[in-house]
């Protein structure tokens, strides 16, 4: 081993693509099978405890917990538990509109002060320069308030049963069609190799 290779810190394992979309996509797929079959109570309950498992199992394949996934079972508990002890449905429907403010919150905190958040969140996947990061923070901070605001507009004028649907099968089309709209971006700021502000 040369002194170069002794000195170079280990590279941080990451999930199969796929695995990760089964462990994002896993608990929502619950959550609308347990209502289809039950209220939105026992939804809610599963909901909770597929979150809490997935977060394990990314912890075991990864030694580390990643930050969004952290951040989303937070927020599903304290809303989980919310809804279940006061037995009201209104506080699991408005979750999806914290969570979504919060990283939009944290995103624009980060351009302020100059941080990229927003690696933290895609935990590895991109390698862009400083300047597309930049770029793409401010696009997904506006989309994660966008959905906030259709959020709110769908669960306040629309029934129980729309709303999860909405939520099941509305949510991620939207987010991977954003996702994939950001691909020309994401190649013209391409970095080679490491980012080079691997720092965090």
């Amino acid at each position: 081993m040369t002194d170069r290779q002794s000195v170079e810190p280990a590279k941080r394992a990451h999930i199969n693509p796929i695995l990760k979309f089964a462990l994002e996509l896993g608990p929502l797929a619950l959550f609308f099978l347990a209502y289809s079959r039950g209220s939105i109570f026992v939804a809610t309950a599963v909901l909770m405890v597929s979150v809490l498992v997935t977060l394990g199992v990314s912890y075991w394949l990864l030694r580390r917990i990643p930050i969004m996934p952290l951040v989303t079972a937070v927020i599903v508990t304290i809303f989980g538990g919310l809804t279940l002890v006061l037995h009201d449905e209104t506080l699991i429907k408005i979750k999806p509109t914290a969570l979504y403010i919060l990283f939009a919150g944290a995103l624009f905190a980060g351009l302020a002060l100059n941080k990229p958040l927003l690696r933290i969140m895609f935990d590895g996947a991109l390698h862009v320069t400083p300047d597309g990061w930049r770029k793409l923070t401010w696009r997904w901070a506006f989309f994660f308030l966008a959905l906030a605001v259709l959020n709110e507009a769908v669960w306040r004028t629309q029934s129980t049963d729309l709303w999860v649907k909405f939520k099941a099968f509305g949510i991620i089309p939207l987010t991977m069609l954003f996702a994939i709209a950001q691909t020309p971006l994401i190649l013209r700021h391409e970095s080679k190799g490491e980012d080079p502000e691997d720092v965090l």
